[in-house]
Protein backbone atom coordinates (compact mmCIF):
# COMPACT_ATOMS: atom_id res chain seq x y z
CA UNK A 1 0.00 0.00 0.00
CA UNK A 2 3.00 2.20 0.84
CA UNK A 3 4.52 1.68 -2.95
CA UNK A 4 0.58 3.17 -4.08
CA UNK A 5 0.94 5.90 -2.04
CA UNK A 6 4.05 7.53 -2.57
CA UNK A 7 3.55 6.38 -6.77
CA UNK A 8 0.15 9.29 -6.41
CA UNK A 9 2.98 11.49 -4.79
CA UNK A 10 5.59 11.58 -7.07
CA UNK A 11 7.79 14.17 -6.54
CA UNK A 12 9.79 13.36 -9.94
CA UNK A 13 9.31 15.91 -12.76
CA UNK A 14 7.06 15.37 -16.02
CA UNK A 15 9.40 13.33 -18.70
CA UNK A 16 9.19 14.05 -21.95
CA UNK A 17 6.86 10.88 -22.61
CA UNK A 18 4.40 11.80 -19.85
CA UNK A 19 4.01 15.63 -21.35
CA UNK A 20 3.13 13.70 -24.79
CA UNK A 21 0.52 11.55 -22.69
CA UNK A 22 -1.27 14.60 -21.04
CA UNK A 23 -0.71 16.40 -24.46
CA UNK A 24 -2.83 13.52 -26.59
CA UNK A 25 -5.35 12.99 -23.94
CA UNK A 26 -8.33 14.47 -24.17
CA UNK A 27 -10.19 15.99 -21.10
CA UNK A 28 -12.98 17.66 -22.39
CA UNK A 29 -14.46 14.35 -22.25
CA UNK A 30 -14.26 14.52 -18.43
CA UNK A 31 -15.74 18.47 -18.09
CA UNK A 32 -19.21 19.03 -17.75
CA UNK A 33 -20.33 22.49 -19.74
CA UNK A 34 -19.87 24.89 -17.08
CA UNK A 35 -16.46 23.80 -16.15
CA UNK A 36 -15.66 24.39 -19.95
CA UNK A 37 -17.13 27.48 -20.13
CA UNK A 38 -15.23 28.61 -16.90
CA UNK A 39 -11.53 27.52 -18.26
CA UNK A 40 -12.77 29.23 -21.74
CA UNK A 41 -13.48 32.43 -19.67
CA UNK A 42 -10.41 32.11 -18.26
CA UNK A 43 -8.28 31.67 -21.07
CA UNK A 44 -9.42 34.53 -22.96
CA UNK A 45 -8.64 36.79 -19.51
CA UNK A 46 -4.96 35.31 -19.60
CA UNK A 47 -4.36 36.09 -23.28
CA UNK A 48 -6.03 39.78 -22.23
CA UNK A 49 -3.67 39.89 -19.41
CA UNK A 50 -0.42 39.05 -21.47
CA UNK A 51 -1.22 41.14 -24.51
CA UNK A 52 -1.27 43.96 -22.09
CA UNK A 53 1.93 43.37 -20.35
CA UNK A 54 3.25 42.76 -23.51
CA UNK A 55 2.22 46.72 -24.13
CA UNK A 56 3.26 48.07 -20.92
CA UNK A 57 6.39 45.71 -21.47
CA UNK A 58 7.14 48.03 -25.07
CA UNK A 59 6.17 51.16 -23.60
CA UNK A 60 8.63 50.96 -20.92
CA UNK A 61 11.14 50.05 -23.34
CA UNK A 62 10.18 52.87 -25.60
CA UNK A 63 10.09 55.76 -22.80
CA UNK A 64 13.99 53.92 -21.57
CA UNK A 65 15.25 54.75 -25.00
CA UNK A 66 14.08 57.98 -24.83
CA UNK A 67 15.66 58.67 -21.52
CA UNK A 68 18.88 57.91 -22.47
CA UNK A 69 18.75 59.34 -25.58
CA UNK A 70 18.07 62.35 -23.45
CA UNK A 71 20.66 61.71 -21.21
CA UNK A 72 23.18 61.54 -24.19
CA UNK A 73 23.59 57.76 -24.11
CA UNK A 74 23.71 55.86 -26.82
CA UNK A 75 24.88 52.04 -27.73
CA UNK A 76 28.37 53.47 -28.62
CA UNK A 77 28.80 54.49 -24.63
CA UNK A 78 27.55 51.93 -23.34
CA UNK A 79 30.03 49.62 -24.75
CA UNK A 80 32.75 51.91 -23.64
CA UNK A 81 31.24 51.79 -19.82
CA UNK A 82 30.75 47.82 -20.00
CA UNK A 83 34.23 47.61 -21.15
CA UNK A 84 35.16 49.75 -18.82
CA UNK A 85 33.55 48.15 -16.00
CA UNK A 86 34.79 44.50 -17.00
CA UNK A 87 38.09 45.78 -17.13
CA UNK A 88 38.12 46.83 -13.87
CA UNK A 89 36.36 43.88 -12.76
CA UNK A 90 39.02 41.69 -14.28
CA UNK A 91 42.34 43.57 -13.01
CA UNK A 92 40.71 43.10 -9.29
CA UNK A 93 40.81 39.13 -10.15
CA UNK A 94 43.40 37.20 -8.35
CA UNK A 95 44.85 35.98 -11.10
CA UNK A 96 45.20 39.28 -12.63
CA UNK A 97 47.17 40.78 -10.00
CA UNK A 98 49.36 37.61 -9.16
CA UNK A 99 50.19 37.44 -13.29
CA UNK A 100 50.88 41.49 -13.17
CA UNK A 101 52.80 40.92 -9.84
CA UNK A 102 55.00 37.94 -11.47
CA UNK A 103 55.15 40.01 -15.07
CA UNK A 104 56.56 43.04 -13.18
CA UNK A 105 59.47 41.24 -10.81
CA UNK A 106 60.61 39.36 -13.84
CA UNK A 107 60.37 43.12 -15.58
CA UNK A 108 62.92 43.97 -12.38
CA UNK A 109 65.12 41.36 -12.71
CA UNK A 110 65.66 41.59 -16.84
CA UNK A 111 66.07 45.52 -16.09
CA UNK A 112 68.53 44.86 -13.36
CA UNK A 113 70.48 41.92 -15.06
CA UNK A 114 70.51 44.17 -18.71
CA UNK A 115 72.12 46.72 -16.41
CA UNK A 116 74.68 44.31 -15.27
CA UNK A 117 75.19 43.20 -18.55
CA UNK A 118 75.21 47.13 -20.46
CA UNK A 119 77.88 48.10 -17.15
CA UNK A 120 80.31 44.89 -18.17
CA UNK A 121 80.41 45.93 -21.84
CA UNK A 122 81.24 49.71 -20.70
CA UNK A 123 83.66 48.31 -18.43
CA UNK A 124 85.28 45.94 -21.11
CA UNK A 125 84.88 49.26 -23.83
CA UNK A 126 86.50 51.01 -21.18
CA UNK A 127 89.30 48.26 -20.34
CA UNK A 128 90.00 48.20 -23.79
CA UNK A 129 90.22 51.78 -24.99
CA UNK A 130 92.98 52.56 -22.12
CA UNK A 131 95.07 49.79 -23.43
CA UNK A 132 94.84 50.92 -26.66
CA UNK A 133 95.91 54.62 -26.58
CA UNK A 134 95.94 55.32 -29.79
CA UNK A 135 94.70 52.93 -32.04
CA UNK A 136 91.55 51.21 -33.14
CA UNK A 137 90.09 48.25 -31.46
CA UNK A 138 90.45 46.52 -34.56
CA UNK A 139 94.47 47.28 -34.12
CA UNK A 140 95.02 47.00 -30.62
CA UNK A 141 93.09 43.38 -29.66
CA UNK A 142 92.35 40.40 -32.04
CA UNK A 143 89.17 38.73 -31.60
CA UNK A 144 90.37 34.92 -30.13
CA UNK A 145 93.18 37.92 -28.00
CA UNK A 146 89.89 39.47 -26.86
CA UNK A 147 87.78 36.57 -26.37
CA UNK A 148 90.65 34.93 -23.70
CA UNK A 149 91.14 38.08 -21.46
CA UNK A 150 89.92 38.27 -18.29
CA UNK A 151 87.67 40.97 -18.62
CA UNK A 152 85.80 39.16 -21.30
CA UNK A 153 85.30 35.75 -19.10
CA UNK A 154 84.24 38.06 -16.49
CA UNK A 155 81.09 39.05 -18.35
CA UNK A 156 80.71 36.28 -20.50
CA UNK A 157 79.84 34.57 -16.71
CA UNK A 158 77.93 37.47 -16.01
CA UNK A 159 75.84 36.50 -18.64
CA UNK A 160 75.45 33.00 -17.76
CA UNK A 161 74.56 33.51 -14.56
CA UNK A 162 72.30 36.00 -15.53
CA UNK A 163 70.38 34.02 -17.88
CA UNK A 164 70.39 31.01 -15.76
CA UNK A 165 69.00 32.90 -12.83
CA UNK A 166 66.07 33.98 -15.03
CA UNK A 167 65.44 30.72 -15.90
CA UNK A 168 65.57 29.46 -12.42
CA UNK A 169 62.92 32.21 -11.47
CA UNK A 170 60.38 31.37 -14.47
CA UNK A 171 60.86 27.28 -13.39
CA UNK A 172 60.39 27.73 -9.32
CA UNK A 173 57.22 30.54 -10.39
CA UNK A 174 55.96 27.97 -13.02
CA UNK A 175 56.17 25.19 -10.45
CA UNK A 176 54.45 27.52 -7.60
CA UNK A 177 51.71 28.51 -10.16
CA UNK A 178 51.07 24.65 -10.75
CA UNK A 179 50.93 23.78 -7.55
CA UNK A 180 48.60 26.62 -6.17
CA UNK A 181 46.37 25.12 -9.39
Amino acid sequence: MEAQAQGLLETEPLQERDEDAVASADFSSMLSEEEKQELKAELVQLEDEITTLRQVLSAKERHLVEIKQKLGMNLMNELKQNFSKSWHDMQTTTAYKKTHETLSHAGQKATAAFSNVGTAISKKFGDMRSHSIGYSIRHSISMPAMRNSPTFKSFEERVETTVTSLKVFFRRRSYEEAKEE
